[in-house]
């Protein structure tokens, strides 16, 4: 059974934090399923991703295309991510069930501690999971770095 790592973005937004863990999963063998509810949302994701830094790029697809299934990195809105994920990273609110928790190696749900709704969604995905018996971890970047503050 995998954990649900809560990631609270105060520092840096979205498309600067995500590329950190995305390497990181890719460096533990990880295939990576990026999650979330707008397909433009994820367009604009792709794009960023593209842009990044050379030496840093990043491998990866927007769902839809004919290599889904290769993709080390595949940003999506499907539940069912083609590319067989030991990570999903659900962002912008996406739904993340119990029951993949316990399937995958690891799930993150990262969210803009500036968006009062996205925290109240998070604070509901907290507890749905743990609910459930899963294990999660709740970490902020307020002190300028990473810490873990909770723990359930």
């Amino acid at each position: 059974m995998g954990d649900a790592y809560f990631y609270h973005l105060t520092r840096r937004p979205l498309e600067l934090m995500l590329p950190d863990l995305l390497a990181k999963s890719l460096e533990r063998g990880w295939r990576v399923a990026v999650r979330g509810t707008d397909p433009d949302r994820m367009d604009w994701l792709d794009q960023k991703l593209w842009q990044g830094p050379e030496e840093g790029f990043l491998p990866h697809g927007l769902s839809g295309g004919p290599h889904d299934a290769d993709q080390p990195v595949l940003l999506t809105t499907d539940v069912q991510a083609a590319n067989d994920p030991g990570c999903l990273m659900a962002i912008d609110g996406a739904e993340v069930s119990a029951d993949e928790v316990g399937a995958l190696d690891r799930v993150c749900v990262l969210f803009d501690g500036g968006d009062s709704a996205a925290v109240q969604r998070a604070r509901d995905q907290w507890r749905l999971l743990t609910g459930a018996g899963c294990k999660a971890q709740y970490w902020s970047e307020e002190s300028g770095r990473w810490e873990k503050k909770a723990e359930s």
